[in-house]
């Protein structure tokens, strides 16, 4: 299994330091993290920031009728330079991703994510652009907060050969590196926005 950071594929954050205003910066991001829903984290955080790193065609799969999720909050795709595409399925967890047996308000236990790859794996996603449905080729695994350790370790175990090669994960460290790497704003909060006369 592999860490956004770690892959071949990957870009590499770290290789460059962080200003003074990038650490400010981030420090905004974490504490907008800490407060912004499932939602908002996904659609005001996760969307614009896999659009700015090239991914096209993504698609919020039903926060609203978590019966037609199967596994996926998002799917995307990648265009290879072949022009050949990858299809991503994205697992998204607010707060903390554990493998304690109860976990603590606003933490995800590793089994419902555990469950919800294997069901991202096998249930195929319709396409509308090539008119068909395609499987995805890979799961990513967000969090918000700290995949831990142990829940890695229990993710690994559980899935077969396989799939362990098909399930990136991408945590609090690594979504706050690549925010300020891709130099994405802060969502405008509702009450910000409002003008007062």
């Amino acid at each position: 299994m592999r860490t956004a950071a770690g892959t071949s594929a990957g870009i590499d954050v770290r290789a460059r330091a962080f200003t003074q205003k990038d650490r400010e910066t981030r420090a905004k991001w974490a504490g907008y993290l800490d407060h912004a829903s499932e939602d908002d984290f996904t659609e005001k955080v996760l969307v614009p920031l896999l659009q700015s790193c090239g991914f096209q065609r993504i698609t919020v799969a039903g926060h609203k009728d978590k019966g037609l999720e199967f596994g996926k909050d998002l799917w995307m795709k990648y265009r290879l330079p072949t022009t050949h595409f990858i299809y991503f399925g994205i697992q998204v967890k607010k707060g903390k991703l554990d493998s304690a047996g109860r976990t603590k308000d606003g933490n995800a236990n590793v089994t419902e994510a555990l469950n919800q790859i294997r069901m991202s794996l096998q249930n195929a996603i319709f396409d509308p652009e090539v008119n068909r449905k395609v499987l995805i080729d890979h799961v990513y695994l967000v969090a918000s907060g700290d995949i831990t350790k142990p829940a890695r370790a229990f993710l690994g175990e559980k899935l077969d050969l396989e799939q362990r090669r098909q399930v990136i994960f991408m945590d609090r460290s690594e979504l706050l590196d690549l925010l300020i790497y891709t130099n994405l704003e802060l969502p405008v909060e509702e009450h910000e926005s409002e003008i007062s006369f």
